[in-house]
Parts: C-alpha cells; structure tokens; sequence
C-alpha cells in the first residue's frame, strides 16, 4: 500500500511547484523553474517523513548450488589406488575446477572423522561413511545443497550402515567407486562376543563369526587359546564362495582374576591378507555376584531400561521388585537403586538408613523432596521441590569419576528431556556431576550426580531415562552410551573399595596401533573418598621383558595416563603409590593390535555405493568416468540457483544525511531568492 503514498506525495510536491513557479513568474524571478524545483523537492521529501517513514528495500541475492566432494581419506582407499593416485587426484581436481565456474565447490576428507581442511591424504585409520553423510546433511541441510560427490571404496567399519541409515538429505548423491570390485580370497574372523565379567566357578560362552570368500574347500579349525594353551577348536569346513558361520567355545571360569583370550583361525591357501584371522578378547572372572535391588514406587519402563542395561553383566544378580513388596532388610544387597522412593506412601527412609548401603535414587513424580531432604545423612544433598517440567541433559565434559564412550557429547545432545519434580539441587563439595541441566547451565546445575563417602550415592533428578535409550538406537543404532552410564553409576556404588584402596581402570582391553593408550587410577581414603595427594606411577612391560616407567597426571580428584601411541604385542602393568604410611600396587594387561581396521576387508564394495546413489536420486561412476560426472551435474534440473530475496526496512527518521538533504534545497531556495529579489 506504500505506492498511494508515495503518488500523493508526489501530486502534492507538483501542486506546491506550480504554485511557487506561478507567484515566481509575477515577481519577475530570473528563473522560476529552479525556484519552483526546489520547492517540490522539499514538499516531497518532507511529506514522505510523514506519509512514508521507513523505507522497505528489496534485494534479490542469486545463492549458487553447493557441490560437496566427500573423499574417502582411509587407509584402504590409499592401498586401492596405488599408483594411480595422482591421476586420480588430477581427474578430481579437474572436475572441481570445471564444476566452479557454475556452483560452490567444497571439498571435505573424511575416515573415522571428517577433516574440512584436506583431502586426498589417505592416512586415516577407519571409514565411517554414515558419520560424513551426517555431517554434510547437519551443516549444509538448509543451505542450497546441490549434490553429494561421495568419492570412496565402500568398505566402512566404523558407524551404522549408511544404506538404512534415517537421513533427511534431499541433494542427489553421486557415487565414485574407487578400487577393484573383484573379491579376493580371504578368511576372517569378523566379531567376537563373550561376557566382560563372570563368576567364579561358572561356564561361559564366546562366540566368534567366521566369514570366508573365495576359500570353497577349506579344511581346518577355529581355535581359542589362553597364553601358550589350547583351550579348545571348532572345526571349520567351507563349501561355497561366500561363507560365514557362527562358532562357539563353553570355557570354564576356574580362576579369579583378568583372562586374555585369543580367538585364531589359520589362512587359507593363497590368501593375502592375513592380519584379520585373530581376535582378542578380555574377561574378569568374579569371585561372588553383586546383588542389586531395583525398587520402585510404581512400575515405571526406567525400570526394565535399568535391568535390561545391567542383564549382561555375569557379575551382577539383578532383583526388581516394587515397593509393597519391600523386605524387612535390605542388607542382603549390595546396591540399592530406589526409583519415586522415598514416597509418601512409602517412606522407607528409615530401612535405608540402617541398611548402610550404597543408594542411587532416581526421582520421580512419586518421590517425596521433603522425605529425601532427611536423608541428608545419606545424600548430602539438598533439593528444592518444584511444579512437574521438563529438563534438557548436558554433559559435564570435566567429569572424571570413570570413563565413558569418547562419542558421549555427540550422543546425549540428540537426548530427549528428563521429567523433573524438583527445582536448584544442592550438591556437596566434591561431588561428581555427569550431566547438568541444560536451563541452567549458567549456574551449572546437576541432574545426574554422584559422590563417595562412607556410604557412596547416586542421584538423577528425573525419570524418562528410558527415552534416552531408545533416542539412542534411533540415532546411533545401539544403547552403548546410555547404558554404559548407568553400568558404571552402578559400578562406582559397587565397587567393594575397602579391600581395593587403589585401582586402575582401562576404556577397553583391547587397543589399536593407531590411536593412543590410556590408564585412569583411584586412591580412596579411610572415608572411600577420592583423593590423589600422593604421586602415583606405573610400569609398561612388554612381552619381551622391555620395561618403561610413567607418573600419573593429577586430574581432579583422581589420576589419568595418556601414555600414547604403542606398536602391537601384549603389555602388562603394574601401578604403585604410597598412602599414610602403606604401599599400594595394582596391575593388569593390555593388548595391542596392528591389525588396521582397514584390513579387516579389502576389494571395493560396488553394490552398497550403486544403492546409495539409487537412494538419494543421483549417479554412480568408476574412477575411469569421473569427467562424465560434470555433465551429469550440470544436466540435473534439481541442481540450481536459489534466489533469496532479502527485505529491509530503513526508517528515515535514523539517517542523518535525509534530514541534510532537505536543510540544503530549502537553504539553496532561500539564497537564490535573496540574490534575485536583491536585483
């Protein structure tokens, strides 16, 4: 509607001209036409002040289509190439110079990580395909992306399959097979699967799957050994091209302590790669199940998300019962998980009190804040009640009363929220707090949090802990992270520390040459309180006798070791510190893969990379036929620029200059009567 305005405006400046031009031609004006110009310019611009205050401003920005090249930068790719990486690092770069004059050209490598800063350096250690399309479909997903250029083998193991991975990407994907599709002979054990802990005494399974191509007639056996023993084979007989069974051993848990199994099948006749024939495996025979109680209120699925993250673990004897059913004593448990409880039906804060067990209290809409706050003897912590809302979780990155999965920030972010019926939690000094509150980050507020003492205890501040578990899988294809959280909160309240002062934990048992080897160590007091005020060390040996001496770094209340990257064999440690007059010792073993995960398959996989760009509606080329992709692209009606139109609006009042403009024409008008009057 601003054209009305500006219309009138105009027909009244006119107006206002003609009349001064008129009166100027009766005064005999040298020359009224100016005169009267000037007039216009001044009844226009000043009425547009007042009919027309802001100004909106139109720009149309042409955007161009962004064209992504992902390339492949792991090992494999390298190995595939050979000699011809520099033509088809020339092809490559040829195709994005010709693709620049038309479109945004970006260029990303990626392998176990995404590396935005360089490509065609292929050193990296794992493929992880689903992580980049991820990555490419989060950063550029409202953006004007074009079309994918995904330049790789095909052959990933690390992430989800990206073929059914839920990915809302709307460019075409255009796949460049690198490699020989040929399938080359090759026996391997692919995975591994055997309880991390069992009770002494007890007979447990490993199995190991076996697949096999190109091997038809093989003849031999799948074989588990402990050290220099045998403790078993299966045999293995091939019959076809493409193989792949699963084989079991029953082993019998006959000694406490940590147990270092090697899963072996030997090569087959003809096979080049052999570095994927064996497999290692860790487990800790227990000398007694912990007894756990989970008590609840009501039945509630955080429940059976708890039983079902701790059913496969040996060494814990999982009771769920409600709290109607509570026993007269609950010092038959070793931990006691207490979900709504205390609740005004069922306060039970006194049973808890004389039990004089470690307690994880998960609130609920049933937990009653004031009976929680009583037992403040127990808990240390004070919690103020508050109205049922929802809470966003966020990850504490300096927590370190254990270790977590490396990817648990990528994964918490994408969690939905807890329910929570309370409001600013009060935690004692030295407490460990996993996650705060997303709300009030600024003042750090817990949501799951834990602490020693004489008595260790647990909190999280609200239920929907089951969500999390489900949002995981959705997301990442598993629980690992969840329940890795919730089986390492149980393991610090479990942890029988009164005989065990000084302890050293490791992520895993199993590491690669590739990435770098790291230890953690706690030291407990009189009180089961953390504390590292003396120095601790540990010793390295190799298999070969070859020992080196590190001191552990003091982080928080605990210690931590990145001893770096270490060259493949089987290293055992020994860690020692001194504490109010005693000696402490702890050691384990750990083992050291050169076994790249890159090797664990070779040849191309050209089927998975012709479904994918099937999939996403674009091409799929071999490295001969990179040049054709130019025309495919460039043919695509999908891929095309977007027109943005921005919208400004600019007040008048605010611009200085405006207000000159109209002071100059109404001074200039005023001198050039003057001077022709004055005639």
């Amino acid at each position: 509607m601003q054209w009305i305005y500006w219309v009138l405006a105009i027909i009244i400046s006119l107006g206002a001209g003609y009349w001064v031009y008129r009166a100027d031609r009766r005064r005999a004006v040298p020359y009224p036409v100016v005169t009267s110009l000037l007039r216009s310019l001044v009844v226009f611009f000043t009425l547009l002040l007042i009919l027309v205050p802001t100004l909106v401003i139109t720009r149309n920005v042409v955007e161009k289509p962004i064209v992504l090249l992902l390339q492949d930068n792991s090992r494999s790719v390298g190995n595939a190439l050979g000699n011809d990486s520099t033509a088809y690092r020339k092809n490559m770069e040829d195709l994005a110079a010709r693709l620049s004059a038309q479109y945004n050209v970006v260029r990303w490598g990626f392998g176990n990580t995404v590396q935005t800063d360089s490509t065609f350096i292929y050193r990296q250690p794992a493929t992880d395909i689903a992580a980049a399309l991820a990555r490419a479909q989060e950063f550029y997903g409202v953006q004007n992306l074009g079309a994918v250029i995904l330049a790789t083998d095909g052959r990933f193991n690390q992430g989800v399959n990206p073929l059914y991975q839920q990915l809302a990407l709307h460019s075409p994907l255009y796949a460049v097979a690198i490699g020989d599709s040929a399938r080359q002979k090759d026996i391997r054990i692919s995975n591994s699967y055997a309880n991390k802990t069992v009770s002494v005494n007890s007979s447990f399974e490993v199995r190991a799957d076996v697949v096999a191509e190109l091997c038809r007639g093989y003849n031999n056996s799948v074989f588990i050994k402990e050290g220099d023993a045998t403790l078993g084979s299966v045999p293995l007989a091939v019959g076809t091209d493409k193989f792949d069974r699963s084989v079991s051993f029953t082993l019998k848990a006959s000694k406490p302590g940590l147990h270092h199994y090697v899963l072996t099948v030997p090569g087959a006749e003809g096979e080049k790669n052999t570095a994927n024939n064996r497999k290692d495996l860790f487990v800790e025979v227990v000398e007694e199940k912990k007894n756990i109680l989970i008590i609840s209120a009501a039945p509630h699925p955080d429940v059976n998300a708890i039983k079902e993250a701790l059913s496969g673990l040996e060494s814990y004897k999982v009771t769920v019962l409600t709290a109607d059913a509570l026993p007269a004593s609950l010092s038959a448990y070793n931990v006691i998980i207490a979900h709504g409880l205390p609740s005004r039906c069922n306060p039970m804060a006194a049973q808890l009190l004389e039990a004089h067990r470690p307690v994880w209290f998960i609130l609920s809409s049933q937990t009653d804040i004031g009976l929680l706050n009583s037992l403040q003897q127990l808990t240390h912590t004070s919690l103020q009640p508050a109205g049922l809302h929802d809470e966003q979780g966020l990850y504490n990155p300096s927590f370190n009363a254990f270790l977590l999965p490396q990817n648990i920030q990528s994964v918490t972010d994408k969690m939905p929220p807890l329910s929570l019926t309370c409001g600013k939690i009060q935690s004692p000094p030295g407490a460990s707090v996993l996650f705060t509150q997303r709300a009030w980050d600024d003042e750090k507020l817990p949501l799951w949090l834990m602490q020693q003492g004489a008595v260790p205890t647990a909190i999280l501040a609200g239920e929907g802990i089951w969500r999390w578990r489900l949002y995981e899988y959705k997301n990442f294809n598993g629980h690992a992270v969840v329940d890795e959280c919730i089986r390492q909160t149980v393991a610090f309240l479990s942890a029988n520390n009164r005989e065990r002062p000084f302890t050293v934990v490791l992520p895993r048992f199993v590491w690669s040459d590739q990435e770098a080897v790291s230890l953690s160590a706690y030291l407990l007091n009189a009180s089961n309180e953390q504390v590292n005020t003396p120095d601790a060390q540990v010793s390295i040996t190799d298999s070969a006798g070859r020992r080196q001496d590190y001191s552990f770094e003091r982080s928080g209340n605990t210690y931590n070791l990145n001893m770096g990257i270490w060259a493949g064999g089987t290293y055992t440690y020994t860690a020692h510190t001194a504490y109010n007059g005693k000696e402490y010792t702890a050691n384990g073993t750990f083992v050291v893969e050169s076994m790249p995960l890159e090797l664990m398959e070779s040849g191309a996989d050209y089927p998975l990379l012709f479904s994918l760009s099937k999939k996403y509606n674009g091409g799929f080329v071999t490295t001969r036929n990179i040049a054709s992709l130019y025309d495919s692209i460039t043919h695509n009606e999908h891929v095309k620029p977007l027109i943005q139109t921005n919208t400004e609006t600019v007040p008048l009042v605010d611009r200085k200059w405006y207000f000159f403009i109209i002071l100059l024409l109404a001074t200039g008008e005023w001198l050039l009567r003057k001077y022709w009057l004055a005639q």
